[in-house]
């Protein structure tokens, strides 16, 4: 993934640890996550402007990576998927694999 600049983890100390553990190790020290595999998701923050890091568990359908964006059965949408909506091309890491995506809803 090519970044101008270093993308800013989760609020959440947790989910930030995931993240850094899983790039360090390209992906073997985190991918599965009780037992789902998990993907890095970079958006661009609708408002700043800035790379944002979340960590989601995924599903596949043929080539296609499948994430939902339920925020733990919340009324509200997850801070990525507002983000994604609004600037949908993203940075996706599934293991050693890294690529650029467009994020259809």
């Amino acid at each position: 993934m090519v970044q101008q600049q270093e993308p800013i983890d989760s609020a959440r100390d947790w989910v930030a640890e995931h993240a850094r553990r899983y790039v360090a190790s390209d992906g073997a020290d985190g991918h599965l996550w009780r037992g789902y595999p998990t993907l890095v998701l970079i958006t661009t923050g609708r408002r700043s402007g800035a790379p944002r890091r979340q960590m989601l568990i995924y599903g596949r359908d043929g080539d296609r990576y499948i994430v939902v964006a339920s925020k733990g059965g919340a009324d509200t949408h997850p801070l990525w998927y507002l983000n994604l909506m609004e600037q949908p091309e993203v940075q996706v890491q599934v293991l050693s694999d890294r690529f650029t995506a467009r994020a259809r809803p």
